[in-house]
């Protein structure tokens, strides 16, 4: 019976290898999406005018710190617990939306109501996939 007895060994080389593949679309995601995010905010924020070092600094900005929370997020999320974990992604989506929204100069509370709307779908879908996909 030792022989079916899984190695030590085996074990650790699989877990690096799984942590290989995280890490790598642990800094991918977070940095397209931030492009993304920083491109997008850059261009609401210049509401059609010419474009100008302001808006590139501020596209560039826009795109850091939603990157750098996105990565917070991946690295700090799965030793959370999976209702916190989803809200967490539901919070940080609904207030990225709601400020994108809050760009175009409409109202505040219609920015809240698109965020809050957005959060609460987003934490949704992420408690679902935890739900259903934790151990």
């Amino acid at each position: 019976m030792a022989h079916a007895a899984p190695t030590a060994h085996g074990r650790q080389h699989r877990q690096m290898a799984d942590m290989t593949h995280l890490s790598k679309s642990a800094y991918t995601r977070p940095l397209l999406l931030g492009l993304v995010y920083g491109v997008w905010a850059a261009f609401i924020q210049r509401q059609m005018g010419p474009v100008d070092a302001g808006n590139v600094f501020y596209g560039i900005l826009c795109g850091v710190l939603f990157a750098a929370i996105m990565f917070g997020l991946a690295r700090i999320g799965p030793r959370l617990k999976r209702e916190v974990h989803a809200a967490a992604y539901g919070v940080f989506a609904g207030i990225a939306v709601g400020y994108l929204h809050s760009l175009t100069n409409q109202s505040i509370l219609k920015a809240v109501v698109v965020g809050f709307f957005v959060g609460v779908g987003v934490g949704g879908a992420a408690f679902y996939r935890y739900y259903t996909r934790e151990d």
